[in-house]
């Protein structure tokens, strides 16, 4: 069993009179992986750094299966006698040795020397076995970086952390290679920790994702649990656009500019700030909310329309899937909300950890 826990890591750098991060508590589940979601500088690569044995936390407990790596006390387990591989930004990789001898470089001597293992982890992360005898600069950025997953995997961790591991692809590159490193982690039934600034590659990739924002982790949950129902405004704003209205809630309704909205909890009372996604946000020939269409961005498979709205200081958003049947700019539209809508009570500090599975209920 490889489940990572970590609970109430609090760390700081010497030095340093702040925490980078504050009593965060993530647990991984064996054979999934996690995607640790935040801007730079909110403590992900720390998070990382502390799991693998880098950094000592302050206090708090890092835990695979039933194996104590550390306690912020007296046990504090080597980076090389934890069994954790490790992923880094640029891959980096050795430039003096082939890729053979890359992915073979943290086994034991006998298994370096039979050189079957390296081929196979090659084949596993979608690489042919011809690219063995290669030196890292006659690699791809992509290639580069699925051969430091196969030396990750090598010595068969229980835990693998990758930390920003497709940054600086392109587009089409970069899904390629998160789908041959997911592919590699699900065959191999690994438990992974994936950092990333990226919203869609952290929804896309992670079986849960955490939310970090200046040292705390703000919610942890499933991506569609994460992306309907975010714990507060701020993980709503952080993760995909909101469109935020003031509005006041009563009986499973709130009314907002925008009409009469659907709650997804019925209990919310009271002032409120009702938090739309853009995509919910349907135009109308005829009908619905008067706006009127201030600009339009093309950005291929969907197009987002800037409106404003009476009563609203602020221009809205909606988001079409469509782009040749768009308005143009300084036409009157309508507006209609598609779905039942998050509402937050106005003051209110929400119990983080509590605040989506309490909202969401059966609808997810």
């Amino acid at each position: 069993m490889a489940e990572l826990r970590c609970a109430q890591i609090t760390a700081s750098y010497p030095g340093s009179e702040q925490p980078v991060l504050f009593g965060v508590d993530l647990t991984v589940a064996d054979g999934t992986v996690t995607a640790i979601l935040g801007a730079s500088g909110s403590g992900k690569t720390t998070l990382l750094r502390v799991i693998m044995g880098f950094v000592a936390q302050d206090q708090g407990k890092v835990a695979v299966g039933d194996r104590v790596l550390s306690d912020g006390g007296g046990i504090h387990l080597a980076p090389e006698k934890r069994s954790i591989g490790y992923v880094a930004q640029e891959g980096a990789l050795y430039p003096h040795l082939t890729v053979e001898q890359n992915i073979s470089f943290g086994l034991p001597r006998a298994e370096r020397k039979l050189g079957a293992r390296a081929g196979e982890l090659l084949e596993l992360v979608g690489l042919n076995r011809a690219y063995a005898g290669r030196g890292p600069g006659q690699l791809s950025g992509g290639e580069q970086r699925r051969v430091a997953l196969a030396r990750a995997l090598a010595p068969s961790p229980p835990l693998v952390l990758l930390d920003e591991p497709f940054s600086g692809l392109d587009a089409a590159l970069r899904t390629e290679t998160r789908e041959a490193v997911l592919h590699a982690l699900a065959a191999r039934g690994t438990t992974a920790v994936l950092v990333t600034h990226d919203q869609a590659e952290a929804l896309s990739t992670g079986r849960e994702v955490a939310v970090l924002q200046a040292g705390r982790l703000l919610q942890t949950a499933s991506p569609s649990v994460l992306y309907r129902t975010p714990a507060d405004l701020d993980v709503a704003r952080f993760v995909g656009e909101a469109v935020v209205l003031a509005g006041d809630a009563h009986a499973g309704v709130v009314s907002t500019p925008l009409g009469q909205l659907e709650l997804l909890d019925p209990r919310v009372e009271g002032r409120v700030e009702a938090m739309v996604r853009p995509e919910q946000i349907e135009l109308l020939v005829d009908g619905g909310t008067a706006a009127t269409v201030l600009g339009v961005t093309f950005y291929g498979p969907d197009t987002v329309v800037e409106l404003a709205l009476e009563g609203v200081a602020s221009t809205i958003s909606a988001r079409m899937l469509r782009g040749y049947d768009v308005p143009r700019p300084g036409a009157p539209v309508g507006l209609r909300v598609i779905g039942p809508v998050m509402a937050y009570p106005v003051g209110d500090v929400p119990d983080r950890t509590t605040a989506a599975e309490s909202q969401v209920g059966e609808r997810t």
